[in-house]
């Protein structure tokens, strides 16, 4: 397939070398124009605008958040009055229902196809072509958009026909592994207090009770206190929880973790945390514990 990809950051870049990889036809869009000087080197074009990636049956956009999103999609030269009658817009960010509705129903009034493709994994998912797609489509559009989806995953699960029922699936999704960072760092705290060593009560918990890679990841995370570089940035997390929120007012479904965790995400932020990774969260019990850190 000929597609485009715009956003090259820590999970779209890795999403464009598996793309090229997999021999498809990949034009590339960042900002910041650097970003895509490797991908070039590897097969890919580089496009001036928004509009020269539009120009192949597909095109992905994996950005950091809605306004985001907007930006590449309602802009001058954006997807709407860019791609072509049934070309289709792979919606790969962690975006709210709302705008996934709303960017369903848009695309479909000028003739346009839309997919919701979230993916679960960090960078180095991102780079093996190891992600975990949650999609949602029209099966036509699904048809045409799975040798994508297989390129950079190692597994799709198509969870509707209606785009926005991935998005939902998604952010649920970082809500529970919000949930295990948090619990993770109350329980490391309160042992670590006690006198146990925090990286043989991890190898405890992850060898019996919990040894899903979740808990592995990001107990390794917080026991070693490791919140540099981010692979997944605190303010990205924050936007995660609140658009869960949004979400589950709108189907009357009441989150009391979830409102926790805005919480513990606002303190981080407000405290220096915006460079951090997201799992800093898991280090906030300690410091109120007085405990020192990791």
């Amino acid at each position: 397939m000929d597609v485009g990809l715009i956003g090259l950051g820590h999970m779209g870049a890795g999403m464009a070398t598996n793309i090229l990889e997999a021999g498809h036809g990949l034009t590339v869009y960042n900002r910041t124009r650097g970003k895509a000087e490797s991908l070039v080197n590897k097969g890919a074009r580089s496009a001036a605008n928004f509009s020269d990636a539009c120009r192949g049956e597909a095109v992905i956009t994996m950005l950091a958040d809605d306004h985001a999103v907007e930006s590449v999609v309602y802009g001058d030269g954006g997807l709407l009055s860019s791609l072509r009658k049934g070309a289709t817009h792979i919606s790969c960010s962690t975006i709210s229902v709302a705008l996934s509705e709303r960017l369903a129903a848009d695309h479909a009034a000028v003739g346009q196809r839309f997919v919701a493709a979230p993916v679960f994994g960090r960078p180095d998912a991102a780079a093996a072509g190891k992600l975990f797609v949650v999609a949602a489509g029209a099966p036509d559009a699904m048809a045409a958009v799975q040798p994508i989806l297989d390129a950079v995953g190692q597994k799709t699960v198509v969870v509707s026909k209606t785009p926005k029922a991935a998005n939902l699936v998604k952010l649920s999704g970082n809500f529970l592994i919000a949930s295990v960072i948090e619990s993770l760092g109350e329980a490391i705290a309160l042992v670590s207090k006690g006198g146990v060593d925090k990286q043989l009560y991890l190898e405890i918990l992850t060898s019996t009770l919990f040894s899903a890679p979740v808990y592995k990841t990001y107990g390794a995370l917080i026991a070693n206190g490791n919140f540099e570089p981010a692979g997944f940035a605190a303010p990205l997390g924050q936007k995660d929880i609140r658009l869960t929120l949004a979400a589950a007012e709108e189907l009357r479904v009441p989150l009391p973790l979830a409102s926790l965790l805005r919480d513990r995400f606002l303190t981080l932020l407000a405290t220096g945390g915006e460079k951090l990774d997201w799992s800093a969260i898991g280090q906030l019990a300690a410091r109120d514990a007085g405990a020192d850190a990791p």
